[in-house]
């Protein structure tokens, strides 16, 4: 196993998350300045599932201008607080995009291949939802 991330302390609760990619994210546990750990974790849920997402739609050949994801969760009270439950609300713009494409786009990125989602899904339930926005053709 190669040990190519970092993260490094940067006073008081604050740091600095350095991936194997060189590209890095400020960690802050008073979200002053940098998102929290468990916020990282769900942003990096709903960017693996949002990349799936626009892969798959692309190979079907969607007109997609914009998409994201909304996301949100309920942690246990008790340590560790580990999220319980997930939502996950995907919006997708496009020009003639088909409903059947998105759900499927869905169900193939939360089910096969988003590796973050599954780990996120080993503790947690996680729900998903999606709405579709008709584009203005140019």
């Amino acid at each position: 196993m190669q040990l190519d991330h970092r993260v490094k302390w940067s006073g008081g609760l604050t740091f600095v998350g350095t991936g194997g990619s060189g590209h890095s994210v400020v960690l802050d546990s008073d979200k002053q300045i940098g998102l929290s750990p468990m916020e990282l974790l769900l942003l990096g849920a709903g960017s693996c599932a949002c990349i799936d997402l626009i892969m798959i739609l692309q190979k079907a050949r969607q007109k997609v201008v914009d998409a994201w994801v909304e996301i949100g969760g309920e942690r246990r009270d008790e340590n560790p607080r580990y999220y319980t439950a997930v939502e996950m609300h995907f919006v997708v713009k496009g020009i003639g995009v088909k409903e059947q494409h998105v759900t499927r786009a869905i169900d193939l990125a939360m089910s096969k291949y988003c590796s973050a989602s599954a780990q996120l899904a080993a503790l947690a339930n996680i729900k998903t939802s999606y709405e579709i926005i008709e584009a203005q053709t140019p």
